[in-house]
């Protein structure tokens, strides 16, 4: 599945009250590391065994309120969501 850009806030709001796994990127057009991790978090989303999780990112700079309210603190940063609950995340890319 490729990866699917949350555009405002009530994409993702719907994207995580789903019942469909979400993992998500978010990243700013600034962000060298995040420049980085992009073309492996689309391979990863694309493998057979993940077809059954949601892969989304999420541009901070133009969605503020959407940063604000997963309380994202650097980027990149990634998170889980299901039914409107986190189950996960990873504050920054780990090399």
């Amino acid at each position: 599945m490729p990866v699917t850009p949350i555009e405002t806030f009530d994409e993702f709001q719907k994207v995580i009250n789903g019942e469909t796994p979400a993992i998500i990127d978010f990243w700013a057009p600034w962000c060298a590391p995040c420049k980085l991790i992009s073309p492996l978090f689309e391979k990863f989303s694309n493998r057979p065994e993940n077809a059954g999780l949601g892969f989304y990112k999420i541009d901070t700079e133009a969605n503020q309120r959407v940063m604000e309210e997963a309380n994202v603190r650097t980027m990149p940063s990634f998170m889980v969501f299901k039914s409107g609950k986190k189950l996960g995340e990873s504050p920054s890319a780990k090399t």
